[in-house]
């Protein structure tokens, strides 16, 4: 049961139900019509009134009895100009309530897409945010997750638009009697200090291999659903009965990186978040008369929502190449301008248009088990909040042109530049510049690190070094000494076993006289300065001094650099939700 049923007339809007309160300058939440009522409640009267006329020249009063207080409306009674104002009964020495800044109500609108709407409220929106929990579908992560997002760590959510043709008017989309393929994927990174985010779209066509993966069934049974290899990313979805999970685990095999959790919209999503905030603002380079999106635009900057908002995400035929990596550009531009659009203050002070969009959200949007809950989605939507568009980036996954087609239709990943975009995003690399993040004590800790590794270098035949495991995966220590000894000639190394203690990282610990050594190990390792811990040596088996390298969790094999990319590649395309861009 929602605001509008309980005692009020059933054409009222929910939004006229939030009301400006003077005196706090919050919205609040009336469900009931207000009645004029007094400020402070009168004494107690005591027995009976007096019922004797009084002299028109003089008033009768008792004053062995407190004066009557009458119950009045606002304005009060007036006070004669020579009595002193007295506080009301039982507020006596109080003081009075400060009236908060009017930019104060702004703030309540701030922290998300929806759901923050009905932050600062209590007791009657109780029954609305009830109202909005009945609105969500979820549906089981079937433990492909990290198990939710933490409020102390970076987020990764995944985002999953379908091409189900589902609801009215939707018909003319999409492919016919489709399950709902994962038509357009993007995976967003939140920084953990929530200064900056990189939105990666995944192309729908992309070659990858699909796990295995356990799904939920609609009546409670699990099945496994079989992978699949070379296929196409968009059938990690609906194909074969695979749910979202399927693509979250995709996404892991992919990337190397687990989304905390999942968000599925359709096209009415599109449609009605669109129509809640008035319109979303495009530019277009060109005219576009796009039949099979049913997109028609002139050149310049249009205002678009609802219907004509699906034709302009769906459309590419009339963009770039006509491919699917051109409608890719298409929609981030787009989630750009709605970004902004969401993040205005014509969107955030407007109470009709914030209940609007906590209706649409919660109706269009398919969630994950995680996130099955209007306050967790406003816990969510709290974290995005913090984030400031201008660091918020636009990326794709670098392909290339599948090499085993004539006729390309598909792609694949770029080998060269694919790696170290997944790499940024595991180790929380901002793919802007943030003023924030160049903090002095950084620079100077990155600088001292750096330093570590010039110098001169020992020859690979003087170095001595014993291996530990400290996280690493078993047999790693030996994988990486029969590396050093076969491949780098590092030949005065040893497997030393199961370090004491397990580590997040590879470290390298070694004595000041062992500084040339180290540089070299480091070298032909990949390990940056931060992974190179001056301290002491230990003897090996013949008792002469080594270095002790302990293999962490990060550990990625032998040979395989531990060094963490700090720019992304000139080759990747990206743009930031702050930019304005025409489509092209």
């Amino acid at each position: 049961m929602d605001a509008q049923g309980r005692g009020r007339a059933d054409n009222i809007d929910p939004a006229d139900q939030w009301v400006l309160n003077p005196d706090t300058g919050e919205y609040e939440l009336r469900l009931t019509p207000s009645a004029p009522q007094s400020a402070v409640p009168g004494p107690r009267r005591g027995g009976s009134r007096s019922t004797g006329a009084a002299k028109a020249s003089e008033p009768v009063r008792d004053r062995t009895k407190a004066p009557e207080r009458r119950t009045p409306e606002v304005p009060g009674p007036r006070r004669r100009r020579s009595a002193p104002e007295e506080p009301p009964p039982g507020r006596r020495g109080r003081r009075p309530v400060k009236k908060k800044a009017k930019t104060k109500k702004i703030l309540l609108w701030t922290g998300g897409t929806m759901a923050f709407v009905l932050l600062g409220t209590a007791g009657a929106a109780y029954l609305y945010l009830e109202h909005l929990n009945d609105n969500i579908t979820s549906v089981s992560d079937d433990g492909a997750s990290t198990g939710g997002f933490s409020k102390d760590k970076a987020i990764n959510l995944l985002l999953i638009g379908t091409d189900k043709r589902t609801g009215a008017g939707n018909k003319g989309y999409g492919d016919a009697g489709s399950p709902g393929h994962a038509d357009t994927t993007i995976l967003l990174h939140v920084s953990k200090d929530r200064t900056n985010a990189t939105a990666l779209s995944i192309p729908r066509d992309l070659i990858v291999d699909i796990p295995d993966c356990e799904t939920t069934q609609e009546d409670g049974s699990k099945k496994v659903i079989p992978g699949s290899e070379n296929v196409r990313f968009n059938t990690s979805l609906g194909q074969d009965g695979r749910t979202p999970s399927c693509t979250m685990r995709t996404v892991t095999e992919l990337t190397g990186v687990t989304p905390d959790n999942f968000m599925v919209a359709d096209f009415n999503a599109v449609k009605t978040l669109t129509s809640a905030v008035g319109g979303v603002e495009v530019c277009l380079a060109k005219d576009i008369d796009d039949p099979d999106s049913h997109l028609k635009l002139s050149k310049g900057t249009h205002t678009i929502e609802g219907e004509q908002a699906l034709a302009f995400v769906r459309t590419r035929h009339s963009v770039g190449f006509g491919g699917d990596l051109s409608r890719i550009a298409i929609q981030q531009q787009f989630l750009s301008s709605l970004m902004r659009k969401l993040k205005s203050n014509d969107t955030l002070t407007s109470p009709s248009k914030m209940i609007k969009l906590a209706e649409a959200g919660t109706k269009a949007l398919t969630v994950d088990s995680q996130l099955d809950s209007i306050g967790k989605l406003k816990d969510l939507g709290l974290e995005l909040g913090k984030l400031n568009v201008k660091n918020l980036t636009f990326t794709t996954v670098p392909v290339v042109d599948n090499p085993a087609e004539k006729v390309k239709s598909t792609v694949v990943l770029n080998e060269a530049t694919a790696p170290t975009v997944f790499q940024m995003i595991k180790d929380d690399v901002s793919f802007t510049e943030v003023k924030e993040q160049a903090q002095a004590s950084k620079d100077a800790a990155a600088a001292a690190a750096a330093a570590r590794l010039k110098g001169t270098q020992s020859a690979a035949s003087e170095v001595r070094v014993r291996v530990m495991n400290g996280g690493a995966p078993a047999g790693s220590a030996q994988e990486t000494l029969n590396w050093l000894q076969n491949d780098e000639g590092v030949t005065k190394s040893e497997n030393a076993g199961n370090a004491p203690a397990e580590l997040s990282k590879t470290t390298l610990e070694y004595a000041p006289d062992q500084a040339a050594q180290a540089r070299k190990l480091a070298a032909v390792m990949g390990l940056p300065g931060t992974a190179l811990k001056p301290g002491e040596s230990v003897e090996n088996a013949q008792g002469l001094p080594t270095m002790t390298l302990t293999l962490g969790k990060d550990f990625k094999g032998a040979g395989v650099s531990l060094t963490t990319p700090t720019k992304v590649p000139d080759t990747v395309q990206k743009s930031t939700a702050d930019k304005v861009e025409c489509a092209k």
